[in-house]
């Protein structure tokens, strides 16, 4: 049996090589997350002024995410402009319920802005830091589609923009590789997956403010309290993964005296290498108690709290 050891220093030697033959300006869409920061580094240090960072700002985002990626670039000494594009967004997902449908219209809209900047930069190329298990749960040749990852599933036919995915046959664990070769702070090429939609595939059925807001306080409750278990040791580490949902439907609840009608919060954390596959995080029941009372104490309108215990496969990662 032959393995194949990943090399930082060939691959970048390699693919900077085949970067040096793209004659042209290009632009990057950005999220802060180590995939997109890695391309983004590959890529600027070929073309310089000739790569455009852009993040938008989609509404989706978690709890001062804006700040972090905008702090994040300034520390790389990378440009970066931020477009904010929230009202765009829930405007095209009004009335959208269907999944796939959230994530194709996620892919055009992102399409739609970054084509615009890409017109103003003059640009010629659309940098992505797709990685392996995005085109693959997309759905290639005869591979079934999982799920359409709007970097993918959501291009359009007609885009002009040439693209550019220098990650593109690598996994999380390698992209990880790369990022600490660059020398990046050990929070950003750890920090876990977060998925370029965001809280719209956390928020089931319709996308409305009132469900998106309660997803990221929730959110923002479920990694405080991992991350601080985690800093008092009483869990030996951080999951792969961790996060909140918003189910679509609401259930009966008691809040005082008073019968509640309120939605309920499922709570997600999976241990896992690259991501196609992944079992639940066992944590322990007095952590998934202070999140469960924190979430109902302090976020109006929610009753629920259930712990998701299901493996990838059969589950995915993400509930949508």
């Amino acid at each position: 049996m032959c393995i194949f050891l990943f090399s930082t220093e060939k691959f970048i030697k390699k693919t900077s090589e085949e970067l040096k033959h793209y004659d042209g300006k290009a632009i990057i869409a950005v999220s802060g997350g180590v995939d997109s920061s890695v391309a983004c580094i590959l890529v600027h240090k070929i073309f310089g002024d000739r790569l455009k960072a852009v993040f938008v700002d989609t509404g989706f985002l978690r709890k001062g995410e804006i700040t972090e990626v905008s702090l994040k670039f300034k520390k790389l000494g990378i440009p970066l402009k931020t477009v904010e594009a929230r009202d765009v967004f829930l405007k095209n997902l009004k009335g959208v319920a269907d999944p796939e449908k959230k994530r194709k219209i996620i892919g055009k809209t992102f399409i739609e802005i970054f084509d615009s900047e890409a017109k103003a930069f003059g640009a010629d190329f659309l940098v992505q830091g797709t990685i392996a298990p995005d085109w693959i749960e997309s759905g290639s040749g005869i591979r079934d589609t999982i799920k359409s990852h709007h970097n993918v599933g959501g291009l359009p036919k007609n885009m002009k923009l040439k693209l550019i995915e220098p990650l593109r046959d690598l996994y999380k664990d390698e992209v990880r590789l790369l990022a600490e070769e660059y020398g990046l702070r050990k929070d950003l090429y750890w920090s876990q997956p977060f998925p370029g939609p965001g809280l719209a595939i956390r928020v089931l059925g319709e996308l409305t403010e009132e469900k998106i807001n309660i997803c990221r306080q929730a959110n923002a409750v479920v990694c405080d309290e991992i991350f601080s278990s985690f800093e008092k040791k009483e869990i030996p580490s951080l999951p792969w993964q961790y996060f909140a949902v918003v189910l679509d439907s609401k259930s009966v609840g008691i809040q005082g005296d008073i019968r509640a009608y309120g939605y309920t919060i499922a709570v997600r954390a999976v241990e896992a290498t690259d991501g196609l596959t992944a079992t639940y995080a066992r944590l322990p029941q007095d952590l998934l108690e202070k999140i469960s009372i924190r979430i109902t104490n302090e976020l109006k309108g929610v009753n629920r709290v259930v712990y998701d215990v299901t493996h990838k496969p059969p589950g995915s990662i993400e509930w949508e």
